[in-house]
This record gives structure tokens, sequence and C-alpha cells, in this order.
């Protein structure tokens, strides 16, 4: 252990004094060099959608001084760019959520900073929606989204509802830097700034007016009620428990069966270690309930109620999981769709999706005439596409936007996935295509086999500890400097760098421009349509890919996926 970092971790027993976990902890690592460097090796950054790490004592943690560090950056940014400047703040069901929302607004009203904050645990849309409604400089939700329990996060938003942007993240950065951890943030006494009315609770009206906006997304909800749709619905212990279910209750679903074990907040996620929708393990006590109620379906939202997974039931008696791919083109197509028979489809329709997600959209987009617009991951982009139409006063263009990761969003009153408004839609869709005779299932049997026989998968290789980045930034390097031939026997056709902004034609050596903002993403295309992309993910310590092929038959396809997936984790030496 460097003299440095031993003078940190005696700087932070001396001033760390007023959250007594801290000072327990920072005691019972005193002498464990290894535990101490992890703590402090480096500093919890502020990336370009905020905060995330693990709770507890140390620079590299979440904490009380972190969050105060960081939102006093954000306070700096705040009143250097707005007058009068106000900022919405939400919070989910995670360890110490709540007390890092109320440091945020000390420090907030401490800058001559208004807020306006939830009185208890809302989703993720929600805080956009707040923003939008009424018109604050800035937002912050507090939330890991769907890490394990240990961690907690902080996402920054911009005056447009939408995570803040690149240039607006790299200023906050900036002024983040300059702040000393202990003495550097100023703070003021919360209970004084709610009687002063510089800290506002938001009332009900607020939360009716966003689920007004989530109905009026519906297409065929007056179909809904006499359906007779059964779901099964669990928030995983997060903030989807009220407002999801005040939604299917105001389009009809009646029916609908909570799992009791997974129903109230607790950021200790007891039932699932990773509270992820995406994750099968996740959905086990959701699906043991499905053996006994038999519903139509079951939905499963993660803690901040931005990302919503389902399972259908298949006729052997089981049931079926749906990915994020499936679950986005289908909606999409089903939006497309009914919005033409009705007539209610905009002129010149704009669809958004992220390059790591399914590509049968584009098929979709062609069938009915949308305009499909490919961005980087992470579903700012999809609502960065929605400003610019919002600023060509086009907002209504927008029908439909998603992520492969479980996140979707129909409307403009919001920037971010929404799982309140997906799950409405996802059960309107099992409604109406029930009155019509036809499952969900066989639904997605019928996009297959008008679109092709899509497979997609993502695999995620972890890279912990204060060697893990080092680690991702070797892999990312040596496959720019060493471009595999082939993936999986099929030749590698395209070599895309999204840092470099360009696509190069391996046989030709061609090379196209690729007209988005630099990221640190590789785009391998390969014979027969096939491909695989890879990125460090921007939240959490592992190294992202993504895999897609096409077969003759849903089984060609996978067994083909297997195989490339084999061939690349080889490739990246795991």
């Amino acid at each position: 252990m460097t003299d440095e970092i031993k003078a940190l971790y005696e700087q932070w027993l001396e001033n760390a004094v007023e959250d007594e976990d801290l000072q327990v902890e920072l005691k019972s690592i005193a002498g464990d060099d290894d535990a101490i460097l992890d703590r402090f090796y480096r500093n919890l950054e502020f990336g370009t959608g905020g905060l995330r790490g693990v709770i507890g004592a140390g620079a590299y943690r979440m904490n009380i001084y972190t969050v105060r560090r960081a939102t006093q950056g954000l306070a700096d940014y705040v009143n250097g760019d707005f007058k009068n400047g106000s900022v919405a703040i939400s919070y989910d069901s995670r360890i110490k959520s709540d007390v890092f929302a109320k440091e945020a607004a000390r420090v907030l009203v401490a800058n001559g900073i208004k807020v306006y904050l939830y009185k208890e645990l809302m989703p993720t849309p929600m805080l956009s929606w707040a923003v939008r409604y009424f018109g604050t400089s800035a937002g912050i939700m507090v939330t890991a989204s769907h890490n394990p329990s240990k961690y907690n996060g902080y996402k920054a938003y911009g005056a447009d509802g939408c995570q803040i942007t690149l240039d607006v993240a790299n200023t906050v950065i900036g002024k983040i830097n300059s702040v000393p951890m202990f003495g550097g943030a100023k703070v003021a006494d919360f209970d004084e700034a709610v009687k002063n009315g510089m800290i506002e609770y938001i009332g009900q009206e607020c939360i009716d007016a966003y689920l007004a906006k989530v109905r009026e997304q519906g297409i065929h909800t007056d179909l809904v009620a006499e359906s007779g749709l059964k779901v099964v619905y669990t928030p995983l212990n997060g903030t989807g428990n009220k407002p999801v279910r005040k939604i299917l209750d105001l389009i009809g679903v009646k029916e609908v069966t909570v799992v009791p074990e997974q129903e109230n907040p607790d950021g200790n996620f007891p039932t699932c270690p990773f509270p992820n929708p995406e994750i099968k393990e996740a959905l086990a006590y959701g699906l043991k309930l499905c053996e006994t109620v038999k519903p139509d379906l079951l939905l499963a939202t993660d803690p901040d109620c931005d990302r919503v997974g389902i399972a259908v039931p298949s006729p052997e008696g089981d049931y079926v999981l749906f990915s994020g791919n499936e679950v986005g083109a289908l909606l999409m197509e089903y939006i497309c769709n009914e919005r033409k028979a009705l007539g209610t489809m905009p002129e010149k329709p704009v669809a958004v999706k992220t390059i790591v997600s399914t590509d049968i959209c584009t098929k979709i987009a062609e069938e009915f005439g949308v305009e499909l617009r490919n961005v980087l991951t992470g579903f700012k982009f999809i609502g960065e596409q929605i400003g610019l139409l919002e600023a060509d006063g086009e907002a209504d263009r927008y029908i439909f936007g998603f992520e492969e990761s479980y996140g979707y969003l129909a409307g403009s009153y919001v920037r971010d996935k929404d799982a309140v408004v997906a799950s409405m839609l996802i059960c309107e869709m099992a409604a109406f295509y029930r009155t019509k005779g036809i499952s969900l299932l066989e639904a997605r049997e019928k996009m297959y086999a008008k679109y092709g026989n899509y497979k997609h998968s993502q695999e995620s290789f972890v890279c912990e500890g204060a060697s893990g980045m080092q680690r991702m930034q070797e892999i990312m390097s040596n496959l720019r400097k060493n471009v595999p031939a082939e993936i999986g026997g099929l030749k590698v056709e395209k070599f895309g760098d999204y840092l470099a902004s360009e696509e190069k034609c391996i046989k030709c050596g061609k090379v196209t421009p690729i007209d988005l903002p630099k990221s640190d993403v590789l785009a391998f295309r390969l014979e027969q349509d096939a491909s695989v992309i890879i990125r460090p993910s921007g939240t959490e310590p592992k190294i992202k890919a993504y895999y897609t092929t096409i077969g003759a038959t849903p089984e060609a396809a996978e067994a083909q996926e297997k195989t490339i997936a084999e061939s690349f984790k080889k490739i990246l030496g795991f």
C-alpha cells in the first residue's frame, strides 16, 4: 500500500464521522492493505450517466461524501447555466437511496437551488417526468438499476428530462474534480429547507398527470377489460408496485396477482441476488406462482422500474421467457400495424433503437414506411432523438424506441425507458391478440416466419478490482490491433470502430464514416448477416458482447449463435 493510499485512509478515518456505518467499516479494515486499496485506489467517477458503485466507506464507494461531492459539481453547473435553478429528485428501494436523495437535496439547497422531491420512492421515468412537469434545470435519480444489493448509484438528468449529454457530463465532471471530498460541498439543514419552501415535496397531481400521459399511449385499451387477461406481476422489491398496478387497473386488467415475496420495497433483494428481469433466476418466484395462478402473462420490472421482462405460457404448460429484442420487435410491429389500421400513424413516423438491438426492426420499419434511427447504447441517445424531433416541432413523429436490455418507450412525455408504459402496452398487446385467438407465443412465431429467424444473445465478462479496468482496456486495444479473420467459422466482412468513427470493409479496404458520437464500441459484421458487437460497460466492471445470427430455422440460428459465442470467448481469453 502506497503512502498516498494510506494518507487517504487516515483522512477518511478522521473526517467521515457523520455516518456511523462508515466509521465501523473503516475501523474493521485497519491493517488490511487489499481492502483499503480497493476503496481508495481511485475516486468513484461521475461518468456520462452519473455515479454507480458499491455502498460503503472510501473514495471508490457510494456514500454521503461521494454523493455530496458529485452534487456540488452538479450544483455549480446549474448555477453557471441557469438563473433561479431547480432540480427534481427521485429514488428507488435500494439501501440508503432515501439518505442519498436527501443529502443531494441538502447540497442543492445550500447552493440556492430549489428542489422538488418525491415523498416516497418512485421509478426512474417518473423522475424524467418530474423534470419536464416542473420545468427544472436538472434531475437526479438515486438508483443502481438492476445491480446487486451492495450497489447504489445516481443518474443525472438535463432540463429536457433526458440523461445529461456527453458535453454536459464533461462540464459537470470538471466541476466535481475541483471539489474537495471533505468540506468542499455546501450542506443545508434538510428540515429547515422543507419549512422555507426550498425543498418542495411532489404532490399527487404530478403523479396523476404522469399516469394520464402513460394511458394516452394506449391503442386498444378499450379491449383489455373484455379480454379477461390474467397477469402475475413482480416489482422485484422495487418501485414499480404502485404505478404499474395502478395503470393496469386503469386500462381494465383486473386479475393481477403480485408475487408476495417481491411486492414490498427491500434493497436487500432477498429472493434474487441480481434483481434483473433479464436473468431467469430473478423471475423464479414469479414463475413458481404461475404454476398455481396460470396467468396469460408474467410481468417483472426492475428496482427502478425502467425495464420490464415477460414470460408467457407454452402449449406444454410451462412458461417461456421472451428476450428484450423479441418484446421490442413485437411492440414495434403491433404499434405500427394497429396505428396504421386506425389511421393514427403520423406522417414520416420515426422509431429508434440502439446499435446492439435487433435488426429485425429494419424489416418491420420497411414494411410500414417508418424511418428507423440507430443510436449508441444507452437510452439517453434515444431520448436525444426525441428531443431533436421536438426542437423541430415534430415530436409526434416519434412512435417507439427500445433497447435490447428490456427498455421501451412509446410517446415523448418522458425521455427515458419506462416500464410503466411498457407494462401497459405489453398487456394491451396480449389482450388484443387474445381477442383474435392468438397468443403472444404465436405472434412471435408469425413475426419470425415473416421477417426471418433472428437469434440474439448477450454475454458479460466480469473484470473486477483494481486490475479490471486495465484488462478491459487491453482487450479492446488488442481487438483493434488484431482484428480476427473469422469468428465461429464465419469470415469477418466489415470491422466497425466507433471510437475511430469508421467502418472498414475487410475485403476491399473501403472505409465508411460512422456518423455517431465517438464511443468505445467495436462491431464485427460476419458472413450470413451475423454479427458480434463488444463494448465495456459504462456502469459496471464488465465487458459486454452481443451476438446476432439469422437461420433457416430458429434451431439453426441458435446453433450458429452458440458457435460464434464460444469462438469469441476464446478470442477474448476468457
